[in-house]
């Protein structure tokens, strides 16, 4: 008997059922973001290398790079927003844009349990608002989307990195566990890495009696009024310190239920420097500012839990 070659470790295959699952829950995603009024753009799988790097933090090694025949350095891209940024870039669309994509993203990570270094990502931002209506949009639209996809009860834990902007960032990324791994376990992290109990303590208090910003109260009034309600739908959650390297205003993770230990079916937030990254700076050598918002659903973990 002949056996099949292997795929390469962390791709796969998607069989007829669970493709027609995905199918089915993107149609029904989709038809939500464009009652937001989203718009969908595709960009390619590769770009260069360059294009990518310098956006992610500590996650650039993860980058799948690689040179082509005639010696360009590319990358397969890593998410989708970085491409959409210098789409943005380029083609100067009508401000404020709002667009949604669907595709394969790459990540040279440790594969486990509904992780894959090939996965599909679902992507919706807008572009050039700064108005925190634009995020309660974008908030309310994944609720939304993830309840017409067969999702009874989600619900979106939301922060602003304002919150934790005079925490060393080291720092942060433990607190982050706080729910994963418990508050002794956080403090025996962030001591190791050289920090008196004290200042752990104060470091950890700091956090988790942070209290909503205004920005967030705004946010919070402009959710009642897409119908949807606090503690049920949305909450705050103090400890949330997501994309240290990528968010500059609110952060929203969504899980699947209340429970604080399971695992996000998607996340976003407000991003206002990335744009500005790709944009040809003007005369006195500023570059452009361009604030934005997004979300993005990782579909395998969407598809697993409903």
């Amino acid at each position: 008997m002949i056996k099949a070659p292997p795929t390469p470790k962390g791709f796969r295959d998607i069989n007829p059922e669970l493709a027609q699952k995905r199918r089915l829950a993107i149609n029904k995603i989709i038809e939500v973001l464009e009652q937001f009024e989203f718009d969908p753009i595709e960009t390619p799988i590769i770009e260069f290398a360059s294009t990518l790097k310098g956006k992610y933090g500590e996650e650039e090694k993860l980058i799948y790079e690689f040179k082509d025949r005639g010696g360009r350095q590319l990358a397969l891209r890593y998410d989708l927003t970085v491409p959409l940024a210098r789409y943005v870039a380029t083609y100067n669309p009508k401000l404020p844009f709002r667009r949604y994509q669907i595709g394969q993203v790459f990540r040279g990570e440790n594969p486990q349990h509904g992780r894959y270094r090939e996965f599909t990502q679902l992507d919706f931002d807008t572009v050039g608002s700064s108005d925190v209506k634009e995020d309660a949009r974008i908030i309310a639209c994944a609720i939304r989307a993830v309840k017409a996809a067969g999702l009874a009860n989600p619900i979106m834990a939301i922060n602003d990195r304002k919150n934790f902007e005079d925490i060393p960032q080291d720092v942060v990324r433990s607190l982050d566990k706080l729910h994963k791994i418990g508050r002794a376990e956080v403090e025996n992290e962030i001591e190791q890495r050289g920090y008196s109990k004290q200042d752990v303590g104060k470091y950890i208090e700091e956090m988790l009696n942070a209290q909503k910003t205004d920005k967030l109260k705004e946010i919070f009034l402009n959710l009642h009024e897409y119908g949807l309600s606090e503690s049920h739908d949305f909450f705050f959650e103090s400890s949330l310190a997501r994309g240290l390297d990528y968010y500059t205003g609110a952060i929203f993770e969504l899980k699947p239920s209340n429970d604080p230990v399971s695992l996000s079916i998607g996340a976003g937030g407000r991003y206002d420097n990335l744009i500005g990254m790709f944009v040809h700076p003007g005369k006195d050598g500023a570059k452009k500012s361009t604030p934005a918002v997004g979300f993005s659903f990782g579909l395998d973990r969407l598809i697993e839990t409903i």
